[in-house]
């Protein structure tokens, strides 16, 4: 009957292992099984910056030399002219885990910027910051769609995930309106 004991331990264990796995990136599952996809967005910033001044502000990190806060969030995995591999680190659970995806970007001068998930807690999210011109500034659009598989099961986490997901992003569009605006007002 030991045995009984020690199989709920493992099981348990088991259980807290891949839930732990899945939120943090590190135990991606994607079985292309029951997929159900849901809209992120739209988010949409007007910035008192050019086009050209937002969009260098977004590509920094990826392109150019990141800042030092950026170099904690986002670490560059392989470059080319127009695309990146990189990993973002956000915090979860109050900060006492830190889910890690990785995401293709390419860019589109002074126009897009486009990221599609590789590995993360979800199978496949895509997503586009879309740039155009606005009165004197910008308008920033966010845009995208993430998806889950095991029809309800992973409707619901797509449940869980995509509130966190859109409020990381609107913190983001909140940084980058206020450096691209603090730029634009150096000029």
């Amino acid at each position: 009957m030991a045995w009984i004991g020690a199989l709920g331990a493992v099981t348990v264990a088991g259980a807290a292992g891949g839930y732990l796995g899945l939120v943090t990136g590190a135990l991606p599952l994607d079985l292309g099984v029951g997929r159900r996809a849901r809209p992120l967005g739209p988010q949409t910033v007007d910035i008192a910056a050019s086009r050209e001044v937002v969009f260098d502000v977004i590509a920094q990190p990826y392109l150019g030399r990141a800042t030092r806060a950026m170099r904690e969030k986002v670490t560059v995995l392989e470059r080319g002219s127009d695309m990146v591999l990189a990993a973002h680190r956000t915090p979860v659970a109050g900060g006492r885990l830190t889910a890690t995806t990785v995401e293709t970007v390419r860019f589109t001068r002074a126009e897009r910027v486009d990221f599609r998930l590789v590995r993360g807690p979800v199978p496949a999210v895509t997503e586009s910051f879309t740039l155009t011109g606005h009165g004197s500034g910008t308008r920033l659009v966010y845009e995208g769609e993430l998806a889950t598989d095991l029809w309800r099961a992973g409707q619901w986490w797509g449940g869980l995930v995509a509130p966190r997901w859109e409020a990381t992003v609107a913190a983001s569009l909140g940084t980058v309106r206020r450096e691209a605006e603090r730029r634009s007002a150096l000029r």
